[in-house]
C-alpha cells in the first residue's frame, strides 16, 4: 500500500483532474462485485422482462455471442491502455530515461502475476494441480506490452501498425493454421488452436480443462485492447481538438470496431474465452463508446457531483477485486441481514443481501479513499 494524494492521478493537458477514467473503472468494478447480483436479485424479484432480459446480461455467454457480462474485463484493459499516454509518454516529454519506465512496467507486471497467483489460491492449494494463469495476470500482460509498444514506437502511427500486426497474427493462427489432428479454423473448446497451444505452454490445470480463457492466445490478443485503449488516450491527450470533438472521434471508433465485428461474426465468431479479433473489436467497440459518455459527460460538460460512489472503487479497483477474493462479503451481509430472508420473504432477503454486500465494499473503499491508501499497481 502507498499513500497518494487524490490529485497525483492522471490529468488532462489543462492540469483537471480526468475522472471519467476513474468513473469509468469504477463503474466496471462495481458491476462486477456487487452490482449485477442486484440486478439480478431485482428481476427474481419483480419477473418484470426487462428486467429480466438485463438480468441475462449479468452472464456470461456459454461460447459463442457477446453479453454485458462479456465486457467487463475487457472494458479494464481497455481503460488501462487509455492511460498508457499519461503515464507514459508525459513523463518521456518531462525527460525521464526510457529504461525507468521500463523497469516499472516490468515490476508492475510482476506485481500482477504475484497478485494472480495470490486470488488463485497458491498459499492455500499449493503447487498441486494448481492453475497458474489468472485474471491479473492477463491484464499485466497486456498492459506491459502496450505499454511497451507506446514506449518505443516513434509515432502514433507506429503504434496502429502494431495494432494491426498483432490483431492480423492472432487471425491468422485461429483462422488457418491447422491444429494437429483437428485441421484450421475450428472454434470449438477442445480443436481450437487456443486449446493446443495452452495445453502445449501451459504448466498446471487449465481453468477450462482442455483449454484457458486467460492462456496464450487470449493473452497475446487483449494486447490489442489495451493498445486501442491507448490510442483513445492519446486522442484525449492530444491538444489538437476541441473536447467535444475528441468524444465524438472516439465514439466514431467505437461504432467502427463493432461494425467491423458484426461484419466478420458470420466466419470469424465472437467468442471470448477464445479472444477472437471479432471479440475484441466488439469489447473494444463498446468500451469506447462507454468511454466518449464518461469523458463528455464528466470531463467536457463538468458534471461530476454523481462520480463519488464509482471513484471510489475505480481508484482502488486492484484493492477490491483482491478484497473479495479474501474478504467473505456475502457472509458479512447474511450475517446483518438474513432476518429478511425470514421475516420478509426469501427474494425480499436476496435482493437486500446483495445490497448489502456492495455497501460493504462501498464503505470499505470509501474508508481507504477518505484516507488517500491506494493499492497501486
Amino acid at each position: 500500500m502507498t499513500q497518494e494524494k487524490a490529485s497525483q492521478s492522471v490529468r488532462t493537458g489543462t492540469k483537471e483532474r480526468l475522472q471519467s477514467l476513474d468513473t469509468l473503472r469504477g463503474f466496471d468494478m462495481a458491476m462486477l462485485v456487487g452490482g449485477g447480483a442486484i440486478i439480478i436479485a431485482l428481476a427474481e424479484l419483480t419477473g418484470w422482462n426487462w428486467m429480466e432480459a438485463l438480468a441475462t446480461q449479468q452472464h456470461h455467454v456459454e461460447w459463442e455471442g457477446f453479453r454485458f457480462y462479456d465486457l467487463i474485463f475487457p472494458l479494464f484493459m481497455f481503460v488501462s491502455g487509455v492511460a498508457i499516454p499519461y503515464a507514459i509518454n508525459s513523463k518521456l516529454e518531462k525527460g525521464v530515461a526510457k529504461s525507468i519506465l521500463l523497469k516499472k512496467i516490468f515490476i508492475r507486471l510482476l506485481a500482477l502475476i504475484g497478485l494472480g497467483l495470490l486470488y488463485n489460491g497458491i498459499l492455500s492449494r499449493g503447487f498441486t494441480n494448481f492453475r497458474y494463469v489468472s485474471v491479473l495476470s492477463q491484464i499485466g500482460f497486456g498492459y506491459f506490452f502496450a505499454a511497451l509498444v507506446c514506449l518505443y514506437s516513434k509515432s502514433i502511427k507506429g503504434t496502429v501498425y502494431w495494432l494491426l500486426g498483432i490483431m492480423a497474427g492472432v487471425a491468422v493462427l485461429q483462422l488457418f493454421v491447422p491444429v494437429p489432428g483437428h485441421g484450421a479454423g475450428t472454434f470449438e473448446p477442445a480443436t481450437s488452436i487456443n486449446a493446443w497451444l495452452d495445453q502445449l505452454l501451459i504448466p498446471g490445470r487449465l481453468h477450462g480443462k482442455v483449454f484457458d480463457p486467460e492462456g496464450v492466445l487470449c493473452i497475446v490478443s487483449a494486447v490489442t485492447i489495451t493498445l486501442m485503449g491507448a490510442l483513445a488516450g492519446y486522442i484525449i491527450r492530444s491538444g489538437k481538438s476541441a473536447p467535444s470533438k475528441k468524444a465524438l472521434y472516439i465514439t466514431l471508433a467505437g461504432v467502427g470496431a463493432i461494425a467491423i465485428s458484426l461484419a466478420l461474426s458470420p466466419f470469424y465468431p465472437i467468442i471470448k474465452k477464445m479472444w477472437t479479433v471479432s471479440y475484441v473489436l466488439m469489447a473494444a467497440g463498446v468500451s469506447a463508446l462507454l468511454l466518449a459518455l464518461f469523458y463528455y459527460v464528466i470531463d467536457v460538460k463538468g458534471s461530476k457531483n454523481w462520480t463519488l460512489f464509482f471513484i471510489v472503487f475505480g481508484m482502488n479497483s486492484i484493492t477490491i477485486y483482491m478484497g473479495s477474493r479474501i474478504i467473505d462479503f456475502h457472509d458479512i451481509s447474511r450475517f446483518f441481514l438474513n432476518w429478511t430472508s425470514v421475516h420478509i420473504n426469501e427474494q425480499w432477503g436476496t435482493l437486500f443481501i446483495a445490497i448489502g454486500v456492495l455497501v460493504l465494499q462501498w464503505g470499505l473503499m470509501l474508508f481507504l479513499y477518505k484516507k488517500k491508501i491506494f493499492l497501486r499497481v
